[in-house]
């Protein structure tokens, strides 16, 4: 089929006179603007796992509940829409942004009202309405930022932008363990903590409103593209609805009906069985809706998706490069994908612990790697940078096994004393294990690091005319480690121990380097020119 050739994009305008001045403080609300894209990441991942574990929900159940972050990978289907049109009243992006906040404010305190054992269905339908909302707001960040920063202040702006979402991701992630802890907590229950973080959302959704600066409006663009979108935006939900259609009424009764006998003959217990068939069914239904999609997004024209698509497949290594995406990162994603679980069920680690260790230590840790990748990258090279962190951050999983293997208490304790700073309270000294913070501390350092060459890498790849959606489609794939890999690793876990599951993610992470070194030059073609008096690499 004949891609249709692509609009003219409206002629560049100067940055708004606010972001030359800095009268309003642009520093300010790229900060906040990041601390709002991570806070509701955690609420729907780590810290609905640790809610889940501490209610006593068995971990295969909470491994295929990782499934609540999909929408994180197909946020490039509606992209181009969000960057087409804009809800009316509020400018350019602001209207997108208002409106996506409010909506997680109330989706936030649903959560807050539903019990996770008389209504797990609705907290996870909830859940999925959060990520949804969270990786639409992502997109719409992303673009506010790039439209609106000067191109001198981009750099400055991605690293506050990291620090707010770092920030956000300690507090939904890390303080509210404490919080949360019996013993040494605030008192706080997770429904008062999802309730208080809905109000968070809403006052972000007021400075948005209110404060956050108003974009000029673009050119008006010819509404027959408008329409051809809109059309293969909705041919590819139907897609999606016919696929989800197929699976409830014919793979998983035919599974079902074919495997069952079989697995009934296993020593593994009934609800594990039943989690491996649902796995199972989960991998048929998409092998054939992504197909659907594909299809219908081509038949209805969606114009700009197919044409920031083909504009990406153009450069050399394209193919290979989005299987990369996805592989590099994988045994990192394996192990951490089920990581409070383990620590909290598997380990018997306190809340508190956990939440000064892994999460609120743990991300600063993160943010020290990044920074550290980012001055090595600066003296390695794109692709250098990448098998050095690749390799650190593989070896940090074993960690974890020794963690497993050893127990708890094996190695000394680290008095982290009582404190009371007002948002967080601990009643009582706690013992860390060391153990435990070495663990952390490789695993947190080693990806941040190799999450610094990541999204150097992404940003090499993305062509400027299409980067909305281009750049939706790359950081979507790179979550699918994230997401996808979660009901596989509550099924292994529950099946074969914690030891041999960190094991398996160590070797997850061997076929990402293998494919790094295969592309080897295309990744060098990428690379940025080798600081004065440095050799290049060959």
């Amino acid at each position: 089929m004949t891609m249709p050739h692509p609009t003219r994009p409206p002629a560049a305008h100067p940055p708004p006179a606010w972001t030359r001045g800095s009268a309003l403080g642009w520093w300010l609300w790229v900060s906040i603007l990041g601390f709002a894209s991570g806070l509701p990441l955690a609420l729907t991942g780590q810290a609905l796992q640790a809610w889940l574990s501490m209610e006593g929900l068995d971990v295969a159940t909470i491994g295929f509940l990782s499934l609540v972050g999909l929408p994180y990978t197909f946020k490039f289907l509606w992209a181009p829409l969000m960057d087409r049109f804009d809800p009316p009243g509020w400018g350019r992006r602001r209207g997108w942004l208002v409106l996506v906040q409010l909506l997680l404010a109330g989706c936030l305190w649903g959560m807050g009202q539903t019990s996770p054992h008389t209504s797990l269905g609705a907290l996870t339908a909830l859940a999925v309405a959060v990520a949804f909302l969270s990786a639409s707001q992502d997109v719409v960040c992303d673009a506010y930022r790039t439209d609106a920063l000067a191109p001198r202040q981009r750099g400055l702006g991605a690293s506050l932008n990291v620090m707010g979402y770092r920030l956000a991701m300690i507090v939904s992630g890390g303080l509210t363990l404490i919080w949360t802890d019996p013993q040494q907590g605030g008192g706080w229950s997770w429904p008062a903590v999802y309730r208080g973080m809905a109000g968070v959302m809403l006052g972000l959704a007021v400075f948005s409103a209110v404060i956050l600066p108003r974009l000029p409006t673009p050119p008006t663009r010819d509404h027959a593209p408008i329409r051809q979108d809109l059309q293969g935006f909705v041919a590819v939900l139907l897609a999606v609805a016919l696929g989800y259609g197929i699976t409830q009424s014919l793979i998983a009764p035919a599974v079902q009906a074919l495997l069952s006998p079989w697995m009934a003959q296993s020593t593994l217990a009934p609800l594990l069985r039943q989690r491996w068939l649902d796995l199972l069914t989960l991998l048929l239904g998409l092998g054939g809706t992504l197909p659907l999609v594909v299809f219908a997004a081509r038949q209805a024209r969606f114009q700009t998706l197919l044409t920031g698509l083909s504009t990406y497949f153009e450069q050399p290594g394209a193919r290979a490069f989005l299987a990369f995406i996805v592989l590099y990162k994988l045994g990192d994603a394996f192990a951490g994908t089920l990581l409070t679980p383990f620590l909290l069920q598997g380990m018997g680690y306190s809340p508190a612990e956990v939440g000064v260790v892994n999460k609120v230590m743990g991300l600063w840790l993160t943010l020290a790697g990044a920074l550290l990748g980012g001055a090595l990258m600066l003296r390695l090279g794109l692709w250098r940078s990448f098998l050095a962190f690749g390799l650190l951050q593989m070896l940090s999983n074993l960690g974890f096994w020794a963690l497993a293997l050893a127990g708890r208490g094996q190695w000394a304790s680290w008095v982290v004393p009582a404190l009371d700073w007002g948002f967080v309270q601990l009643h009582q000294p706690v013992a860390v294990d060391v153990g435990l913070l070495l663990a952390i501390a490789c695993e947190n350092l080693s990806g941040g690091m190799g999450t610094a060459a990541f999204v150097a890498f992404l940003m090499s790849l993305t062509h400027q005319r299409f980067s909305a959606t281009q750049f939706a489609l790359l950081s979507a794939l790179s979550a699918i480690g994230r997401v996808w890999v979660g009901p596989l690793a509550g099924v292994l876990s529950a099946s074969m121990g914690w030891p041999a599951f960190f094991v398996i993610s160590t070797g997850l992470a061997v076929p990402g380097l293998g494919m790094l070194w295969w592309l080897r030059t295309d990744v060098q073609r990428l690379d940025l020119p080798p600081p004065s008096g440095t050799p290049p690499d060959d």
